[in-house]
């Protein structure tokens, strides 16, 4: 089958004087611009206007064959007969595998896939439509030399293109190489949380995917990859579509419901000011329920556009105001065949309760801590795209917009197994520091059931202070001792508020000659950036190791034979803790850039580019030290009560550490085109590209030795693509193999500690990278009914340089080197692939979307693999009108839990050191459980649309 969209050439031919004239419209009304009328077995023909009028004149009596084609459209004939008047409504279908496909992402002009010397894969609105994404970047699996780990949900997942990955393994850099785009212009200018603000819904008219190439000359800051999201427009008849769906996630067990909505049309009677507005509502209770909604909210969008003789303007808006949860790790065991641990399933939820409470920003006041929000997003955004002629082969092209980001984080993070009988347990919320020592009593919150008791008392040896012991009661009775004896999910009290405040534009010149183009303009942005917490806790809760964690309430009898209460009535301990970090910066990025395209003959193209990009970051980081009166045992914290141990703690804001780096790269890209037919197209492109360090990396200097040692040097992308490009019959196809280098990347590792007590950052080790592969994209119509679409990656990628500290525990100088370099990089499969037959009978059509994802090591030190799966979703829609389309989707068939990622065993805090970990490690340890995030699990969603 072929993926295809019916538009309406609406002809009206009048033969008069031997001319023959008309109009080429698409299925909104809108004019085709370059559409080709040529009168077949004659040299005569004509290109349509702007508004889509064409004229033929010299012709004689008779009768003629008009071949009309329009780029991305299957041609038609048509007979007319001169001189006579015919009115006709032809159909055209829209070959949406078709190579000749405009492309505006990574181009400097709108070019054709043949034309272009580029790898670049699309997705249509038809497309999209007979999928069932769990979130935008789901879209990208589809997408060849494309990984995406969605196991998070809507938000916080990763992204990035052949290999050029530097830790993508837990989510903390998903998006760092690439630039995710809406409507040409990067979604945000600073890496903080991108896909926050980034929803695919009813308002997407295409998905144009970039990897590598030219993204080092036309993305901000972002040689992986571009990702544009282009929106729908309105045309000059009014039409709209609205879907309802519903559905089951979580294997069937939790509601679903949203509603997408689109309407666009003229607002005038000519046609040339058009509007288009939708968006979507959808609450969902989610794959993994957590009591309580994961998934709330929605956006709108909207345009204006003015088509005018000489260009085009638009004005669009966007508002986002959604609440997401993010899914955690589950308990895992087995190396070699991960299995989630008895007790606990793919469908579970580790997430807080639903609770609501006030907690301390240092000594400056309170905020609200409500679990119910979840991550709190909002996007506030206006802008313009304008194009004008300006004559004599100039065009002035300018893309600008303003946006007020905001997130609010009410979330833990970090979910792990916590040891009551081990000294973190105690250490972490100050309690031994504080002389808390004596009997500890643990009990279920929602049960009321006494879970255990921990004696924690001082270890005399000899007379002389030995450390302490840990006794856990006789009649202790955990759930989940099976993961961990003893042991309490880890709950903290994430809080964070960031807002982003941002200005961005870009403009071009671009000049066309006979043979040539040239392109120069400019990229500034300017982001305010304003943070309150995102890397300190503001609270300890701990939850029983189970679905939806019960919150356990801590009591003490002291070895002063007085009872304490450790948490809160909430039950959460040491509120405010050392205090709350906060951050301040503006980045200002200003880029110049050239490209030149020349067409040395009309097979072979040359274009080559520039681009120099100028970042400065400067602001101030204000650390929080935590309350001296608290190890007072005296102090009574807010309350004046020295027995309520939970607000004895707090933070006091400390003095602001200022920052101010500027960065400075130049970025290069050079491709040749050769079209040696109709049919088939060669290209070959080298790119050199540069990464600057983003604004997070400066909001985690919060101390003066890591204000004065701040990396800001720049990661270098070296990148050799060539491509195969087939366009024959019923078969387009794509053979890309490419060549990158990642280097200078910074090996970030935890601190370290010394004999003494005092933390230390070992000195900063850089990685290098090296990936090679082929990416293959294809698509067979085998006949009417039956289609096959399909994509694949084979690569191999190598730690050509990767050193790693090992902390001695003594000093920084008795710490050693270990080099794991020459060893498979981490989180890159060999092989990666989608196979999506389609069928279509009549009314009824049929897709199965298959996607592989081959095994790959779990770390750099290669300590183990996570293993391959295969995912298959399947799609049914009937077309009960013209109007009326049902359509039913399942998710995940065969309910395959995929490892996407892992975090170590041993509870917090070691789990988090996922470098650290060892083949020996590995061997010692078989039984171990460590934590698994996975792929979704099956769903099932049935939807109803209506056009009009």
């Amino acid at each position: 089958m072929s993926f295809s969209v019916m538009i309406f050439f609406s002809l009206s031919v009048i033969a008069q004087n031997n001319k023959v004239s008309g109009e080429v419209k698409d299925i909104k009304g809108n004019p085709l611009a370059g559409a080709s009328v040529l009168v077949k077995g004659q040299n005569k023909g004509a290109s349509t206007d702007k508004s889509g009028i064409f004229s033929i004149a010299n012709l004689a009596n008779g009768k003629y064959n008009l071949v009309v084609s329009f780029i991305g459209y299957k041609n038609q004939d048509i007979t007319i007969t001169v001189p006579q008047t015919t009115n006709l409504v032809v159909s055209l279908e829209e070959d949406t595998e078709d190579l000749e496909e405009v492309v505006v992402t990574g181009v400097f002009d709108k070019r054709t896939k043949m034309e272009s010397s580029v790898a670049i894969s699309t997705l249509n609105a038809k497309q999209m439509s007979l999928l069932a994404p769990t979130s935008a970047a789901d879209l990208l699996r589809n997408v060849p030399g494309v990984y995406v780990n969605n196991a998070r949900g809507e938000i916080a997942n990763s992204v990035y293109s052949r290999g050029i990955s530097a830790g993508s393994i837990d989510n903390a850099s998903g998006y760092y190489y690439v630039s995710m785009q809406e409507d040409g212009l990067p979604l945000m200018n600073v890496n903080y949380g991108t896909d926050n603000y980034l929803r695919a819904d009813i308002t997407t008219e295409r998905l144009e995917a970039v990897r590598g190439g030219t993204a080092s000359i036309l993305g901000a800051n972002a040689p992986g990859g571009i990702f544009n999201y282009v929106s729908k427009t309105g045309g000059r008849t009014f039409q709209g579509e609205i879907r309802a769906k519903v559905g089951l996630e979580g294997n069937g067990k939790n509601p679903f419901y949203r509603t997408d909505a689109n309407f666009g049309g003229p607002l005038n009677k000519d046609g040339s000011l058009t509007y288009n507005i939708g968006g979507f509502y959808r609450q969902s209770d989610g794959a993994r329920y957590p009591g309580y909604a994961s998934n709330n909210g929605g956006q709108v969008k909207a345009n204006i556009v003015k088509n005018y003789s000489t260009g085009s303007l638009k004005i669009y808006a966007k508002l986002l105001d959604d609440r997401n949860a993010q899914a955690e790790f589950i308990p895992t065991q087995g190396w070699a065949d991960p299995k989630i641990v008895s007790g606990l399933s793919t469908t579970d939820s580790y997430n807080l309760p639903a609770f609501s409470m006030q907690i301390p920003i240092n000594n400056t006041g309170t905020a609200t801590f409500n679990s119910k929000d979840k991550y709190y997003n909002r996007d506030k955004t206006i802008g313009l795209n304008w194009t004008q002629d300006l004559g004599s082969g100039w065009t002035f092209k300018n893309d600008g917009k303003y946006s007020a980001k905001k997130v609010t984080g009410n979330a833990p993070a970090v979910v792990t197994p916590f040891a009551t009988d081990g000294i973190v347990f105690y250490g972490l919320p100050n309690l031994i520091q504080t002389g808390h020592l004596g009997t500890y009593t643990f009990t279920d919150k929602v049960t009321g059931q006494t879970l255990g008791t921990v004696g924690v008392f001082p270890n005399i040896v000899d007379g002389h202070f030995a450390g302490f012991n840990f006794v856990p009661g006789a009649n202790n009775n955990f759930p989940g001792s099976n993961i961990q004896k003893n042991s309490l999910f880890f709950l903290p009290l994430f809080y964070q508020d960031i807002s982003i405040n941002e200005f961005m534009d870009q403009f071009s010149f671009s000049k066309k000659l006979e043979k040539m183009s040239f392109n120069f303009g400019g990229f500034y942005a300017n982001s305010d950036v304003s943070r309150v917490g995102g890397q300190d806790d503001s609270g300890v809760g701990v939850g029983t190791l189970q679905d939806q964690p019960h919150l356990v309430d801590i009591s003490l009898v002291g070895l002063d034979g007085q009872k304490y209460q450790i948490t809160d009535p909430n039950g959460f301990m040491d509120l405010g803790r050392g205090g709350i970090s906060t951050s301040k910066a503006t980045k200002n990025q200003l880029a110049l850039f050239l490209g030149h395209n020349w067409s040395i003959t009309p097979a072979l193209n040359f274009d080559w580019g520039l681009r120099y990009e100028r970042t400065n970051i400067a602001g101030t980081n204000t650390p929080a030290t935590r309350n001296p009166r608290a190890y007072d045992p005296t102090y009574g914290g807010t309350d004046g009560n020295p027995l309520t141990v939970y607000d004895n703690g707090g933070g006091i804001a400390g003095t602001p550490l200022a920052f101010d780096k500027t960065m400075k790269t130049l970025s290069f890209s050079a491709g040749l085109n050769y079209r040696m037919s109709e049919e088939m197209a060669v290209y070959i492109r080298y790119s050199n590209g540069n990464k600057t360090p983003d604004i997070s990396n400066f909001f985690s200097a919060t101390d003066a030795n890591l204000i004065a040692s701040l990396n800001t040097d720049a990661q270098n992308i070296q990148q050799l693509e060539a491509a195969l490009k087939v366009k024959k019959n019923d078969l387009t196809l794509n053979v890309t193999p490419f060549f990158s280098t990642l280097s200078n990347v910074p090996n970030l590792q935890f601190a370290f500690q010394d004999a003494t007590g005092n933390n230390y950052n070992p000195t900063t080790l850089y990685a290098k990278y090296r990936t090679y592969g082929v990416e293959f994209e294809g698509n067979y119509v085998f006949s009417v009914n039956f289609s096959l679409r399909a994509h694949a990656t084979v690569q191999n990628s190598t730690a050509v340089s990767f050193k790693t500290w090992i902390a001695s525990g003594k000093g920084r100088e008795y710490d050693v080197i270990q080099d794991f370099s020459g060893n498979e990089t981490d989180n890159n499969a060999k092989l990666m692939f989608g196979i999506a037959p389609t069928y279509t009978l009549g009314k009824f059509n049929a897709m199965l979307n298959y996607t592989y994802l081959g095994s790959r090591q779990a770390n750099v030190p290669n300590a183990f693999k996570l293993p391959a799966f295969g995912q298959a979703d399947l799609s049914l829609g009937y077309a009960v009108s013209n109007n009326v389309r049902l359509q039913a989707n399942v998710n995940n068939i065969l309910n395959t839990y995929g490892v996407m990622g892992w975090s170590g065993p041993g509870g917090f805090p070691a789990a988090l050191n996922r470098q650290g970990f060892t083949k020996d490690f590995i061997a010692a340890n078989p039984t171990a459980t460590y934590a698994t995030q996975g792929s979704m699990p099956r769903s099932y969603f049935l939807t109803l649309s209506y056009k009009f």
